[in-house]
């Protein structure tokens, strides 16, 4: 697993490990990342910074957490003190994974589509899945509906310029209908929202050492050596969202970013 940010689906033959008594475990199929799949873990920690930057925004708000896939992120921010927490999915095997894993008394788990939710909130969080759906300018004008005059939106997507392979239009993630240029994403968001804040995600500590080294030919290195297996065995379980950093930025600056995140108000 030498290139970290490989947008490749994965097999079908992971699945989340060590669930609790009476949870059934998901298996990876590349639509939806998942905790507790060693395999997985860069893009888990990728998703998980940003649900934990959100939560140390949204203390004492109703939020609705759209297409909440395994129900992690939803938990992250019910347990940070939001005041009520509903996680939305649409996905059978997903709902009933996050209704029996994530129990708290201000978290639960709507199984609808995100064009059908209907409950007003204060601020709702729509995260690596704008990239998903067909019509983007229908859902984020339904998602200002919802969160009305000043709520809070904040929708990410990942930055096609350093996710596809180098002179691809887009990676070769199947589920995918549009990948976004930083331009292109702040245009859809502007048509809809009075105030845009872009923010970048872009790799921290290890992770940037380890993109120094793939820069100097440490693919090689490895190969030659033996130890690719053994290496990334330990070093990608390792990962954790300290090996991120978000940092604010116009989208003439976030070319290099990794995925974007968009903090969004009427």
């Amino acid at each position: 697993m030498p290139d970290l940010a490989d947008d490749a689906p994965p097999p079908q033959l992971f699945e989340q490990r060590d669930q609790p008594p009476g949870v059934p475990p998901l298996a990876l199929t590349g639509e939806r990342t998942l905790p507790d799949v060693p395999e997985e873990n860069y893009w888990f920690a990728r998703h998980l910074v940003v649900y934990e930057w959100i939560a140390a925004q949204v203390g004492g708000l109703r939020v609705v957490d759209m297409a909440c896939g395994e129900g992690y992120g939803s938990d992250v921010l019910a347990r940070a003190g939001a005041a009520e927490v509903v996680g939305v999915d649409a996905n059978p095997e997903a709902h009933e994974h996050a209704r029996l894993r994530y129990v708290r008394d201000n978290l639960r788990f709507v199984r609808t589509m995100i064009q059908t939710y209907r409950e007003p909130c204060d601020a709702l969080v729509f995260l690596q899945t704008i990239e998903h759906v067909q019509d983007p300018g229908a859902v984020l004008a339904r998602f200002r509906e919802l969160v009305g005059p000043g709520g809070l939106v904040i929708v990410s997507t990942p930055n096609v310029l350093t996710l596809a392979p180098p002179g691809a239009e887009r990676s070769g993630n199947p589920w995918h209908v549009y990948e976004y240029r930083p331009e292109e994403f702040h245009a859809l968001c502007r048509a809809h929202f009075g105030s845009v804040q872009m923010y970048g995600l872009h790799h921290a500590r290890k992770l940037a050492i380890h993109a120094g080294a793939l820069r100097l030919g440490w693919d090689a290195v490895h190969a030659r050596l033996g130890v690719t297996k053994r290496f990334y065995d330990w070093f990608v379980p390792a990962i954790g969202p300290r090996d991120f950093a978000l940092r604010p930025g116009t989208a003439a600056q976030l070319h290099g970013a990794l995925d974007f995140v968009a903090v969004l108000r009427a």
